[in-house]
């Protein structure tokens, strides 16, 4: 599995360069800098960050990780599965099921840390992040929070028999997730009710495990929290995405 994901890095790394090094940048010039110029905020009001862009950055990066997992593990995986049928000649191998699953989501945590990590370097530049420590401690993180979300949406393809209720996953699904889990403002402005209903998204806690650690601003039973439920939920979707690849391709 190591030489198959290492053949289609080989061949795909060329398209990944702009998401991977540019976009990050324009991310940040566009939505921290420039759009953060017009925001002159009290640090209370941002969760202790004490600039717009130094609050919005962590909520980015986590987002990027969770954007990662839909791009790799909506239409690739259909492809996989129902166009090239590459699930079936690895079955015809001496792999297994819960193989196939560990190697892909390994590729797909592997693809997050490189890309999260160039993210939190270009954001370095601007001098957003309070420690050194605290900015490797949240790009060790993001590869939880794609794992958070690459099981559920792994589970979610092979679940499905055609490729049309993706858009209804990245309309209904990714894009309210980015903008109301707390990327780019608190969630408390949403209000009480829709405030409970972001602290159930995975991105929330992803958002702000990230944002603690970027800021040296640690609760750590919020610390705990936020690990646990990331855990959870990618240990029971992998569990589930196993059985469901086996049930397929036997089917």
């Amino acid at each position: 599995m190591g030489d198959y994901w290492l053949t289609v890095l080989a061949r795909t790394w060329k398209g990944g360069v702009i998401t991977t090094f540019v976009t990050p940048f324009f991310y940040v010039l566009a939505l921290g800098v420039l759009l953060g110029g017009f925001v002159d905020a009290d640090p209370a009001t941002l969760e202790g960050a004490s600039t717009y862009l130094a609050f919005v950055a962590p909520g980015m990066v986590a987002a990027h990780a969770m954007t990662i997992a839909f791009a790799d593990l909506t239409y690739p995986v259909m492809g996989m599965l129902k166009w090239q049928r590459i699930y079936y000649s690895m079955i015809a191998s001496p792999l297994a099921p819960s193989h196939i699953v560990l190697a892909q989501l390994g590729w797909v945590v592997l693809r997050a840390l490189f890309a999260c990590g160039v993210f939190l370097l270009v954001l370095a530049a601007f001098g957003v992040f309070e420690t050194v420590a605290g900015v490797l401690a949240a790009w060790l993180v993001q590869g939880l929070v794609v794992l958070a979300f690459a099981t559920p949406v792994l589970l979610f393809s092979l679940s499905i028999k055609g490729e049309e209720s993706f858009a209804l996953i990245f309309r209904l699904g990714m894009i309210p997730l980015t903008l109301f889990s707390g990327t780019f403002f608190p969630i408390g402005n949403l209000g009480p009710v829709l405030e409970k209903v972001a602290m159930v998204s995975p991105l929330w806690h992803g958002v702000d495990l990230t944002r603690m650690l970027t800021l040296g601003e640690l609760d750590w039973g919020m610390v705990a929290i936020h690990v646990a439920y990331l855990g959870v939920l990618a240990a029971v979707c992998w569990w589930l995405a196993i059985r469901k690849l086996a049930e397929r391709l036997v089917s």
